[in-house]
């Protein structure tokens, strides 16, 4: 079984300026001349970690990381203005562009997944191939599933904890309620909605516990951000159309595909990967057994780095 390869360094480091006051933290690591992998983050506003270069052999990739807008390092932190899915996009173009990659390989998981699929149906010609884990489609019924009705039957001890800083009368719309709450005036409000959100995704997103992932959760600096910036995309329906990802899942037809999915999550069920398989059944669908939502689950980190490797040997052998 694949475990992540070892702990690298960036070789390089930078701000790109986007829309104003925008900057978005972007780093380079692996070989400078090896094939281009973007990696996408979760949430939306979940930022990236150092264990996110691990997924790709630094000899044979170009690992490119960064937080997308109000995320991570990016500043300003938890900015909602000017915050969406169509600016995300035309993000990655600049990033891009900037570093002056004519194709890559995206990879992304959860939120990561969708705005990946986002990006290779606006710009197929330029994606090499994509590796997805977690597949979130941002269907209403997907975000109801996890913030109203669905997962809390499953972890109804977490789900009460989850509903303690929200009145008893507004709990028929979680969502409506937390949003409230975190784009308040009130700091502390502010902060107690934002601990209780992530925090409550944290203990979901792994088949057994694991109090390492539920801390960095907690985090303070990560919480406000994933919490303010998720409940603003998924209040504004991540700024889709119904089905987008679905309906226009033919535009991936030409481009190699890996989708990777729990067994048992809680987070994204694997339906939703269900669902994008049916409808690009040119990529292949790994549904990996006794794993949840978390990219460090073994089986799933087998499955992830299996795919880059094999992606990789396909790429040179085409090159």
């Amino acid at each position: 079984m694949y475990k992540h390869f070892p702990a690298i360094r960036p070789y390089n480091k930078q701000f790109i300026a986007v829309t104003a006051p925008h900057k978005l933290y972007v780093e380079e690591s692996g070989n400078p001349e090896g094939i281009p992998v973007l990696f996408i983050h979760g949430g939306p506003g979940g930022g990236t970690s150092n264990t996110d270069r691990c997924f790709f052999d630094p000899e044979k990739y170009r690992i490119i990381l960064f937080d997308q807008r109000g995320s991570g390092l990016s500043t300003p932190h938890a900015r909602l203005e000017d915050n969406n899915t169509a600016a995300l996009i035309d993000d990655i173009e600049t990033i891009r562009k900037t570093l002056d990659i004519q194709h890559w390989v995206i990879f992304g998981g959860s939120w990561g997944s969708t705005l990946g699929l986002l990006y290779a149906q606006s710009h197929p010609e330029l994606v090499l191939g994509l590796i997805l884990r977690g597949i979130f489609l941002c269907r209403d019924e997907d975000i109801n599933w996890f913030y109203q009705e669905g997962a809390g039957r499953i972890f109804p001890d977490y789900w009460a904890q989850y509903c303690q800083v929200i009145p008893e009368a507004e709990q028929g719309d979680m969502l409506s309620a937390y949003y409230k709450r975190l784009t308040s005036d009130n700091e502390l409000q502010r902060m107690a909605a934002a601990k209780a959100w992530s925090i409550w995704e944290g203990r979901c997103a792994t088949l057994h516990a694991n109090p390492d992932v539920v801390d960095r959760f907690a985090n303070p600096h990560m919480a406000m951000a994933m919490a303010r910036i998720e409940a603003h995309y998924f209040i504004n329906k991540a700024f889709l159309e119904p089905d987008q990802i679905i309906n226009n899942a033919d535009k991936l037809n030409e481009i190699p595909g890996t989708i990777v999915h729990g067994r048992y999550d809680m987070v994204c069920p694997v339906n939703q990967a269900f669902a994008l398989s049916a409808a690009w059944p040119s990529a292949k669908l790994e549904i990996i057994a006794n794993a949840g939502h978390s990219s460090g689950e073994p089986g799933i980190t087998d499955a992830l780095i299996r795919a880059t490797n094999n992606l990789a040997y396909q790429l040179e052998l085409n090159d």
